[in-house]
């Protein structure tokens, strides 16, 4: 072989073998991390023509695909879309959010555990299928709560959060304002782009799931935790009289600004009956009672309750909620009514009901019950797990008491169920002097075998200022929910 020949041979070669390394390196070293970047149009195009799996509440899909004629093959549609919205998400061209985010790998096909069932369709010729998602949502309540907030106006700002409490399944999650995910998912990607657009450039912001990522002071639902506190550390127990009277003056203040009242509220002259101070919501009770408990005693609680923590895997971007751990003397005595710097989503209050509801255990709470493959095998299963226990079982009995007399004879009356005793708080939480008070109401029935919690928040509505109160707002849209899953 002469020279030209011999250098030409191996410049070839080599040629083959950088062919080969590249080859080697883009499908088993880099395949995965160039699959999941966005600006993959292959994949995406790819996955928007795929047959994705259904995401189900009890037998109904919420979000399913169906064939399309134009140049995609499916058509991802939201049946109904404003009551689901926040909890499927939206499978667009462009991004996912909530399950249809969280369960891409199963709903798209690409889960591992389908491996048999891709291999199958690959001898068969047969066009690749998602697997399903059974959430844990109860269609009842999830009407109950998404109709209660719509009959508050269509300007209200809100959420709905139930939870089974003795396995931590969400039985009902709404959010409102809500948008309609099926414009999203459209084929039409001009029309796409202007929806998103629309729907971010509204104050209300309907893309945000208020029962998981927005956080505001609970009130005097949070006098649950601070009631909690007291009873675990020993400081007063159910049958014991506890601070009340008509005012109570801040720690490190003096005169008007720091001396707050009950608003009415009967809360005895210088003591109360610890019932009476839960049933009628007395601030003077539980602000003295924080500052006796602490700071440390009162955020110790708070965590054990979920607080300053993350817990739910099925949805992302879901906010924490806070009890900071600096607070000084006046400070933690707000804190005590849920004011100062604490802060909860309505998820977190659910946890509270929850929690005392099933004898002081918190339950991790899910949202996917299990998923299947396109055959309806079963996948996973999700089992409940304990989160933490935030009391021990004779304080959330004593809670538990109080706060069915706050229901029958209280504050809470508006979620009396005839027939049922219902365990429940109100909450009514100030935030700026420019804007109306937040309205809370957290709940459990039935009290002596509770199958669900719930937690309402009415972040704002077109209800008249001084109309505003947990136990207007909150009370009987908590009745619906109940009776929704109570009654099923």
């Amino acid at each position: 072989m002469n020279k030209p020949i011999r250098t030409l041979s191996l410049f070839t070669l080599l040629l083959f073998v950088a062919l080969l390394v590249n080859v080697t390196v883009l499908q088993y070293v880099q395949a995965d991390e160039l699959n999941a970047d966005d600006r993959n149009r292959r994949v995406v195009v790819a996955a928007f023509s795929r047959e994705r799996g259904a995401i189900l509440a009890g037998r109904d899909p919420i979000a399913e695909s169906v064939p399309s004629d134009d140049e995609f093959d499916f058509q991802r549609t939201y049946p109904e879309p404003l009551r689901y919205a926040h909890t499927t998400g939206y499978f667009s061209y462009y991004s996912q959010t909530a399950l249809e985010r969280s369960q891409n790998e199963v709903l798209s096909g690409d889960d591992s555990r389908l491996f048999v069932t891709r291999l199958a369709d690959l001898l068969t010729q047969a066009d690749p299928q998602g697997g399903n998602v059974q959430t844990t949502l109860v269609r009842d309540a999830q009407v109950a709560a998404y109709d209660g907030l719509r009959a508050l106006g269509e300007d209200t700002q809100g959420a709905v959060v139930a939870l089974e409490p003795g396995t931590g399944k969400v039985l009902a999650m709404v959010s409102s304002p809500s948008f309609d995910p099926n414009r999203l998912a459209s084929h039409d990607l001009g029309a796409v782009t202007q929806a998103y657009e629309e729907l971010e450039a509204r104050e209300d912001q309907p893309l945000l799931n208020r029962a998981i990522q927005t956080t505001l002071p609970p009130g005097s639902t949070f006098k649950l935790v601070t009631a909690a506190a007291a009873l675990e550390e020993g400081l007063y127990e159910l049958g014991d009289q506890v601070p009340g009277g008509d005012t109570y003056q801040l720690p490190l203040t003096s005169g008007p600004t720091g001396l707050l009242d009950n608003g009415g509220r009967s809360c005895g002259s210088e003591t109360v009956s610890f019932t009476q101070a839960v049933a009628n919501s007395c601030n003077t009770t539980f602000l003295a009672m924080a500052d006796e408990l602490g700071v440390e005693a009162l955020q110790d609680q708070a965590e054990a309750f979920g607080f300053n923590a993350e817990y739910l895997d099925a949805l992302p971007a879901q906010a924490e909620s806070r009890f900071p751990g600096d607070l000084d003397q006046a400070q933690t005595a707000l804190a005590g009514i849920g004011q100062s710097d604490v802060a909860a989503t309505p998820l977190q209050m659910a946890m509270v009901a929850a929690g005392i509801a099933n004898d002081g255990v918190v339950m991790k709470p899910y949202l996917v019950d299990e998923v299947t493959s396109p055959d309806l095998d079963v996948l996973e299963r999700t089992e409940p797990t304990e989160l933490s226990r935030a009391t021990s079982p004779a304080t959330a009995e004593a809670l538990t008491e109080m706060m069915v007399a706050t229901v029958s004879s209280g504050t809470a009356t508006p979620a009396q169920i005839p027939g049922v005793d219902v365990a429940g708080k109100t909450g009514t939480a100030q935030s700026t002097p420019e804007r109306p008070p937040y309205a809370w109401f957290v709940s459990f029935a039935p009290a002596d075998d509770p199958q669900v919690a719930v937690a309402v928040l009415v972040e704002s509505t077109d209800v008249a200022r001084d109309e505003i109160a947990g136990g207007a707002l909150g009370g009987p849209i908590a009745k619906a929910v109940m009776e929704a899953v109570v009654n099923r």
